[in-house]
């Protein structure tokens, strides 16, 4: 337990000697004693404190019914009950309510000491819990910066999504929108935020092989089989998160498999006879419109149903243009600090370009274009040209910006970084590839004329998800 933490405790009891014991002997903590369950409710509700150890036989209102009135507006209040003896109806009623323990008249001072330090070590560590989980959200979920309206609503029920543990959710939106930021945020705001979150995305992998790694596979079930079998994403996601990127991508196979584990949580592995039981949440996601691949025949109203129990619809950029500019300043500062430049502000000019252009490629779109003005400028605003995009406003093909060719920076008396610039075109060309491809490796390879293996080995060292 944290010595730096000052925590609050409320004492409740009728008999002042039990207070005056309290307040003696908990000096480590912030003591407030009460006579009534009524003044303490009262007090509560003016500043919640973090334990409040209650009588559960109060005249007036009794413990167990203060107990259920806290905890209906400020579930975080930990109780720990006091009972003149051991009555078990009163306390199972009071743990049902939501006690976190109870102690028998007359206390014991050490014993009470122990269990008043333990239900704070659980309030420290959900504590500490919160607040990784709110870093987590602050410093990785960029895409959702903003004031729309659109983006916020999102947000109030992805918070609210988080809270079940274990039921579906179908997140749906075009490429680029931050479909897998938003599963990240599921997972680091759920009861399972402590487990793994495990991702796998459907279109990288063939039928066959994406079955064995999702799934796993025994010894020798196939040809390159590892003798000892492997566990498949499923095992290894077990007790947190396991995200299916691109689940339209599935075959008719894997879909049944999948139906099967999410209907009853079994499944088997690859060339296995043994039946399998994992607790583990599934999120999926997808920028393919899943209702026509069922009126097609090419995915299971079943799996759709069970998958999208809970659906999240992610905006496209050109639904909250409000958010343009703050995402814009936002990617400005993040890369001028990853590559060592100040920037004031974008140029007026280059507000009203970003502004009037069309983004199908949204906040990915947004930010691979941010980074690349970055690149190349000097500041200490970043222009139009910075941006290499001249031409490009109300959505025209790309043309030449002012001394350059195709919409690349000109090169001028401050010069630029050739090598940084090369590999931002190319990561800008392998996120059109695979935004047109839907997400599918082999597609984008084929309209790159690249080998497969190539894109991969490509999208890897530029970081591309």
């Amino acid at each position: 337990m944290g010595s730096m933490i000052q925590y609050n405790v409320f004492v409740v009891d009728d008999e002042e000697s039990i207070r005056d014991a309290a307040q003696l002997t908990l000096t480590q903590y912030n003591v407030r004693t009460f006579a009534s369950a009524e003044e303490a409710v009262a007090a509560i509700e003016e500043a919640p404190p973090d334990l409040v150890l209650m009588d559960i036989g109060l005249p007036g209102m009794s413990g167990v019914e203060a107990l259920k009135r806290v905890k209906a507006k400020h579930p975080e209040v930990l109780f720990i009950m006091i009972t003149a003896y051991e009555d078990v109806d009163t306390v199972v009623a009071a743990m049902k309510h939501g006690a976190y323990d109870y102690v028998v008249k007359p206390l014991h001072m050490d014993k009470l000491r122990a269990n008043i330090a333990n239900a704070l070590q659980t309030i420290r560590l959900r504590k500490e819990v919160r607040a990784l989980q709110e870093r987590y959200l602050r410093e990785n979920l960029p895409c959702f910066i903003g004031e729309s309206n659109t983006i916020q609503d999102v947000l109030e029920f992805v918070a609210m999504v988080a809270k079940s543990p274990d039921a579906p959710v179908l997140i749906v939106g075009e490429t680029g929108t931050g479909k897998e930021l938003i599963a990240s945020a599921i997972h680091f705001q759920s009861p399972n935020f402590a487990g793994p979150l495990v991702t796998l995305n459907c279109a990288a992998l063939p039928g066959e092989l994406l079955e064995s790694e999702l799934f796993g596979y025994e010894g020798g079930a196939f040809s390159g089989a590892k003798a000892h079998g492997k566990a498949g994403l499923i095992e290894q996601a077990a007790g947190g998160t396991l995200f299916l990127d691109e689940v339209g991508d599935l075959s008719p196979e894997a879909q049944a498999k999948l139906l099967r584990f999410l209907d009853a949580g079994e499944y088997y592995k690859v060339g296995g006879t043994k039946k399998l039981n994992t607790r583990t949440r599934v999120v999926s996601a997808t920028n393919r419109d899943l209702e026509g691949m069922i009126e097609q025949g090419r995915f299971r109203s079943d799996l759709y149903y069970r998958l999208a129990v809970l659906k999240i619809v992610v905006p496209s950029l050109n639904k909250r243009r409000a958010d343009i500019l703050p995402l814009a300043r936002h990617f400005l500062l993040e890369f001028g600090k990853k590559y060592g430049k100040e920037f004031t502000d974008l140029s007026p000019e280059a507000q009203d370009f970003l502004l009037q252009r069309p983004w199908p490629g949204n906040v990915r779109e947004l930010k691979s274009i941010m980074e690349r003005g970055v690149l190349s400028s000097k500041g200490p605003e970043l222009e139009v040209a910075s941006l290499g995009l001249a031409g490009q406003a109300g959505g025209g093909a790309m043309g030449a910006g002012p001394g350059g060719r195709g919409g690349l920076p000109p090169l001028s008396l401050q010069g630029l970084d050739l090598t940084l610039l090369l590999e931002e075109v190319e990561r800008d060309y392998l996120e059109q590839a695979l935004a047109l491809a839907e997400g599918s490796d082999v597609k984008a390879a084929e309209l790159l004329n690249l080998n497969y293996h190539t894109l991969r080995y490509r999208k890897k060292k530029l970081g591309i998800a």
